[in-house]
């Protein structure tokens, strides 16, 4: 409630409004508090970095009946059409691992796959609707769709439709959200935190509270957070997503004794249109595993086949930062062509066409022409066409003698009209940020935790390093956003209690 020196009081504040933020809010508020939430945007730009994203989540799942459970609208010719197959805890657990490098911390990682399905029933169960992603992670072999890569929902309506659900279920249940307000301090003393200073349309505002929720995101649109933490060159990276994701959240922990934890110089990065501005829609480029990438000296650098993309799209940026130029052309010709994702078919795309190679070479901006037909001359030959190609498997067919290795979908880049597409880094979010429990209770620098703060979504460090596995990044903001809801209502109620 609003008093006359525009001081708020709740039970809790949660700072930041998207996924993580809002699951925190309405598991704070279904058991027991009272809730405000604080969103930097406008209303009309709320969600950070999930309004952005195209609401595919990743869970495990033992087959049919789960997903039933999770999409109860499933028809009976969708389930006779699809081979969803199946995606259980191990895993996904192992997925988090191997993609990681091993990194990740084992606990929070096995909290975020055991408690993944579970989480998923209860979205559903707050109006959030999933539907399988036909268009992007399956393709039709032999009249039916086989979902590939451990992710294969996504919420009705993408991550703005998610946003909107959320918070449709948060205003029901009485949350109370104030927009255009930028959260500048934490309140706190040596028996924990007790509220936020922030300011509320340019005014600087409080609200008292006796626990504080940070679910802001991370620092991926400051550049000179970016630069310092991340290193060189990331001040030319593409900024993609929430432009009001500058890191606030971590710096007011920070400053009050937080733990730092994880991959500080680590951060979801994409290869996407080359020119798009910062913060707009339709960025990524995301089919090269069907075709090549080469750098402005027409070379190939990375193996655009490793593994499915769910699993190397997020990592594929930076070494396109490394390129001379910071960029690159991804080359595909018409024998997959009818597999580029619809992203490739927007207005706002880099793309050059031509019926022969040697017309294409003159076409890539910035690249060596010789050596980019060399280089396709020595990828052509090396392509051991003997296996079979199948888009929705690995299928092992790959180059063979190459100094830069193609595991799979490896095809001849000779049937023309060839197209090309240029890209560059953009990031997404960041993979470092402060430590917390298995309560989502954020750690002091004595590895202690700070009475009152709770943490969840994208400013959590320790769960993402390198790399994540595509959809894992909303499946933790759900997950840990529920768990510090839970456990920021139990901390009032023990307050209460010893008061009483």
């Amino acid at each position: 409630m609003l008093n006359e020196k525009l001081i708020y009081k709740t039970d809790v504040v949660v700072v930041g409004a998207g996924n993580a933020a809002m699951s925190a809010a309405i598991a704070a508020r279904e058991n027991g508090a009272n809730v405000i939430v604080l969103e930097k945007a406008p209303e009309t730009q709320k969600g950070g970095n999930t309004t952005y994203t195209h609401g595919s989540i990743r869970f495990a799942y033992n087959g049919v009946e789960d997903l039933k459970e999770i999409m109860p609208d499933l028809t009976p010719e969708e389930i006779e059409m699809s081979d969803f197959g199946t995606y259980p805890e191990e895993e996904f657990f192992d997925d988090m691992c191997r993609v990681t490098d091993y990194r990740t911390n084992p606990e929070l990682a096995s909290l975020l796959t055991s408690k993944s399905f579970e989480t998923m029933k209860w979205l559903k169960d707050h109006k959030v609707r999933f539907v399988p992603i036909y268009g992007r992670q399956a393709f039709k072999v032999d009249g039916k769709f086989k979902f590939w890569g451990g992710m294969i929902v996504e919420s009705a309506g993408g991550g703005p439709g998610l946003v909107e659900s959320l918070h449709n279920e948060a205003k029901k249940l009485g949350v109370q959200v104030l927009f255009n307000a930028m959260a500048t301090e934490l309140i706190h003393d040596d028996d924990g935190v007790h509220g936020v200073i922030f300011k509320h349309n340019g005014k600087t505002t409080e609200v008292h509270a006796k626990s504080v929720i940070l679910a802001s995101g991370g620092f991926h649109a400051n550049q000179e957070m970016r630069t310092r933490y991340l290193g060189p060159k990331w001040d030319l990276a593409h900024a993609r997503g929430s432009r009001f994701n500058t890191g606030e959240g971590i710096k007011m922990a920070l400053d009050i004794g937080a733990l730092p934890y994880g991959n500080w110089s680590g951060a979801h990065s994409v290869g996407g249109d080359r020119y798009l501005p910062d913060f707009t829609e339709g960025f990524q480029r995301l089919s090269y595993p069907f075709g090549i990438m080469v750098n402005a000296e027409g070379k190939r650098f990375v193996d655009e086949g490793a593994d499915f993309r769910n699993y190397t799209y997020a990592k594929y940026g930076k070494i396109i930062l490394e390129q001379t130029g910071q960029f690159a052309w991804q080359i595909f010709d018409q024998k997959v062509s009818r597999l580029l994702r619809d992203e490739y078919k927007v207005k706002q795309v880099t793309k050059v066409k031509a019926n022969t190679l040697e017309e294409l070479a003159e076409k890539l901006d910035g690249v060596n022409p010789e050596g980019f037909l060399e280089e396709v001359k020595r990828y052509n030959a090396s392509v051991a066409q003997d296996i079979p190609f199948n888009p929705n498997i690995k299928d092992g067919r790959c180059t063979e003698g190459l100094e830069v290795k193609k595991s799979n979908w490896a095809n001849t880049i000779d049937e023309g009209p060839f197209e090309a597409y240029g890209v560059t880094c953009g990031i997404t979010f960041t993979f470092g940020g402060l430590k917390i429990n298995t309560q989502s209770e954020v750690q002091d620098i004595l590895s202690q935790s700070i009475p009152g703060l709770f943490a969840a979504g994208e400013l959590v460090g320790g769960l993402f390093y390198f790399n994540y596995p595509g959809g894992a990044g909303l499946m933790a903001g759900s997950v840990f956003g529920k768990i510090a809801g839970e456990h920021a209502a139990r901390f009032v109620k023990q307050l209460e209690e010893i008061k009483a």
